[in-house]
């Protein structure tokens, strides 16, 4: 086996242990959009990790983020990222501490994209981590979701036109992204509240504002499918779309998720279409 072709498969190890919504999916796609896509969930997944965990502090979390934000606008240097995370290795999971594993994944010719979208992620995070992610107005909820959700949006927009020219609307791409992180909000409230002291709900809204702004940005991101003929390129955006509009739906009759059959039914309704 060719190193090349260890890589993609250590890839699809990792994406298939760290994600819910988006393995199935990813792995519908063709080769091609599958390494790119692949590539790009774990380079932000890697991130992610690091702005959720939870038993770093708030400025290593902010200082980690903002020196890997650095390296990823360049030339990735994996060797001056290793010395960065080397305090931290026992604590970090494998998807951070393989986040130059991930960039070399990616075909060569959109990796720098990748990599500018998850460096503006981390920049984003590290702003939060600072401010220890209260969410005191609307216009503090936009700002979180953008940069944990509305980015992969648009980076999306930009591997589809990228991959064969679908024009997407970079606004409804970001409200695709918004509504997709509204409905974790909701799953994980209590979740993120108890054991992180985070609160992502702003001051004055209940569960039903939450829930109005989910369903509100997912409408968006029905806008954002009309663009879309590439079947397995809609197939992959209308699988996680479908998921949380259902989620929201079981949610609102007091269930706290789907259950794995129902989620099995939904991916066959869409690719069946």
């Amino acid at each position: 086996m060719t190193k090349d072709s260890k890589l993609y498969k250590d890839a699809m190890k990792v994406l298939k242990e760290t994600s819910r919504t988006f393995y199935i999916p990813i792995t519908l796609l063709g080769r091609t959009l599958k390494k790119t896509v692949g590539s790009a969930y774990l380079c932000m997944r890697a991130i992610d990790e690091i702005e959720d965990h939870e038993e770093l502090d708030n400025d290593v979390i902010s200082s980690l983020l903002r020196q890997t934000a650095e390296l990823l606008k360049t030339s990735f240097d994996e060797k001056a990222y290793k010395k960065i995370i080397a305090p931290y290795q026992e604590q970090l999971p494998e998807v951070s501490i393989r986040l130059g594993d991930w960039i070399q994944v990616c075909p060569e010719e959109i990796r720098q994209t990748v990599q500018n979208y998850t460096a503006t992620m981390a920049g984003g995070m590290a702003d939060w981590a600072d401010r220890n992610w209260q969410v005191k107005t609307p216009e503090d909820l936009d700002d979180y979701t953008y940069y944990v959700a509305g980015l992969v949006g648009e980076l999306l927009s930009d591997i589809w036109k990228w991959y064969d020219n679908t024009e997407t609307d970079p606004e409804l791409a970001i409200g695709f992204g918004r509504g997709l992180q509204a409905v974790n909000i909701l799953r994980n409230q209590e979740e993120d509240y108890e054991e992180r002291g985070v609160n992502f709900v702003p001051e004055g809204w209940g569960r039903e504002e939450v829930f109005n702004y989910a369903r509100k940005n997912l409408a968006l991101a029905d806008e954002y499918m009309k663009d879309i003929q590439t079947k397995r390129i809609k197939w992959f955006c209308k699988i996680p779309l479908e998921l949380a509009k259902k989620t929201l739906a079981v949610m609102e009759s007091g269930r706290e998720k789907m259950t794995r059959d129902e989620v099995e039914e939904t991916v066959e309704e869409v690719t069946k279409e």
